[in-house]
């Protein structure tokens, strides 16, 4: 049987076109018309005040940590519960990752625990999006007012999600985004940083260019970075964009197959909660039993269907380790497998993959 990947990225309308436009051009590198015209698309389709471009989504969230004069001395609230790039950037400024556990039924950071984790040098709160559904953001952005944090979203992998119809990465100080292959826009590697405000945005885009002078060539007043995207990462940043529509509306009806085509068997799929838009950038299941999660995973690998565990805890590893206690982020760590989700997967192909979890169960 012809295997079925966990991602495959949909590269249609123009963006062959777009990219030709940058050979044929010249402009190839981190300067051309394609990247203000992403960057602008983008902020307009979150409705954000403004966005600026990066070579990737690690890059992303620690440009904007830096921006935000995050470092040494400050501590970041962050869910155990996620990719390692939300923690490793937190440790890269020199500050110190807090770690939250985490919601059953949502599996996004759970507002309590972040207000039980809230000392004197708390600094910041890093909401991430996990997996497409959005965190409680109302929560979260009360407990920032309330005891002056700054709100940080990882959005990675959330483009096309909403808290109460607002675009993710509206909500906090500053916003990341990534773009990588197997993201639900895709530049092939690539990332975006929202800021609250003009002064920030300003501070993102002088930071990620070096620290150059606004008024001076080759002036450089700051220690900075080369985190630019490039002119052809742009242009297909800018094809995706047009088309996200479709892409996000495919997601969401292969959402609804698996979840009707499973029925029945010991595990739930992952389903929005309340007053939310989940973009499914990952369609994934939670089984009941942890210790059946490994056993159906080869059991879809020998049948051609890759698939991929739920994140492991950043708590737990080794150059992060924290000695406490998060039950809910190590339950459903252990019981996640996220299965096929990229918007070309067919009808037939969804049944195949509902039909190899029933025959495991079986």
């Amino acid at each position: 049987m012809e295997p079925i990947p966990v991602y495959r990225p949909r590269l249609t309308g123009n963006v062959v076109a777009y990219v030709n436009e940058c050979l044929s051009s010249g402009w190839i590198s981190s300067r051309g018309e394609f990247i203000p015209r992403f960057e602008n698309s983008f902020a307009d389709y979150v409705g954000a005040f403004g966005a600026t471009s990066v070579s990737n989504g690690t890059v992303a969230l620690h440009l904007a940590l830096e921006a935000l004069g995050i470092g040494r001395g400050d501590e970041v609230i962050v869910p155990s519960f996620t990719y390692i790039a939300s923690v490793n950037t937190i440790l890269q400024t020199g500050a110190t990752p807090v770690y939250a556990d985490s919601l059953e039924a949502t599996l996004q950071v759970d507002p309590l625990s972040i207000a039980s984790a809230i000392t004197p040098r708390t600094k910041a709160i890093m909401a991430v999006h996990l997996y497409g559904h959005p965190c409680d953001m109302d929560a979260i952005a009360n407990l920032c007012k309330t005891h002056g944090l700054l709100l940080i979203e990882d959005c990675a992998e959330a483009f096309g999600s909403r808290w109460r119809g607002k675009h993710v990465g509206t909500f906090g100080d500053a916003a990341t985004f990534s773009f990588f292959g197997n993201k639900t826009i895709t530049t092939g590697e690539g990332g975006m940083v929202l800021a609250r405000d003009g002064e920030l945005m300003e501070r993102c885009r002088r930071l990620k260019s070096q620290g150059v002078s606004p008024d001076r060539e080759y002036w450089h007043d700051m220690l900075a970075f080369n985190y630019r995207m490039t002119n052809i990462q742009a242009a297909v940043g800018l094809s995706q964009l047009e088309v996200v529509e479709e892409i996000l509306r495919d997601k969401w009806k292969l959402a609804e197959r698996y979840r009707d085509g499973l029925l029945g068997l010991p595990l739930r799929t992952h389903d929005a909660v309340g007053e939310v838009t989940h973009s499914h950038w990952m369609c994934s299941i939670i089984l009941d039993d942890p210790k059946e999660r490994d056993a159906l995973r080869q059991h879809l690998a020998e049948n051609g269907i890759e698939t991929r565990p739920f994140f492991p805890p950043t708590h737990l590893m080794p150059h992060c380790r924290a000695e406490i206690s998060l039950p809910v982020a190590e339950s459903i760590s252990s019981r996640g497998i996220n299965l096929p989700s990229f918007p070309d997967l067919t009808e037939g192909q969804t049944a195949r993959i509902c039909a190899v979890i029933k025959s495991f169960y079986d």
